[in-house]
């Protein structure tokens, strides 16, 4: 079990739950709500292309690592949350509870091909 170093979590982030709302019309659109703000150490992993809709799309996969909360230990929840760097987007796929020591949280995420919708 390591200790989390405070100079090893450098980036602050925003994690996002996706929620619908209503507009004046009736009509429901996805929007995303702000769930917290943590902060974290951000590290590519792979990269790709991708031919889509004769298009070229790259994908960038990444390993967002943050101290351990209780609410991040559900990995299926966590999956369906978004987390922002800036103007980044990073959707979650799977959150990883290093060696269950309950000391970091390491978050699997993509990000280019979409903005987590």
């Amino acid at each position: 079990m390591s200790l989390v170093r405070s100079g090893e979590l450098n980036r602050r982030i925003t994690l996002q739950q996706r929620s619908t709302s209503t507009d004046s019309f009736g009509e429901r659109s996805p929007t995303w709500q702000d769930l917290m703000t943590v902060w974290a150490e951000i590290e590519p992993l792979s990269g790709r292309e991708l031919e889509l809709a004769q298009k070229l799309s790259s994908e960038a996969s990444h390993r967002i690592t943050v101290r351990y909360q209780p609410v991040l230990s559900d990995t299926r929840w966590v999956a369906s949350l978004r987390a922002l760097y800036k103007s980044r987007i990073f959707n979650i796929q799977a959150a990883l509870n290093e060696h269950e020591a309950n000391v970091r949280i390491h978050l699997l995420a993509s990000e280019g091909l979409n903005d987590g919708i």
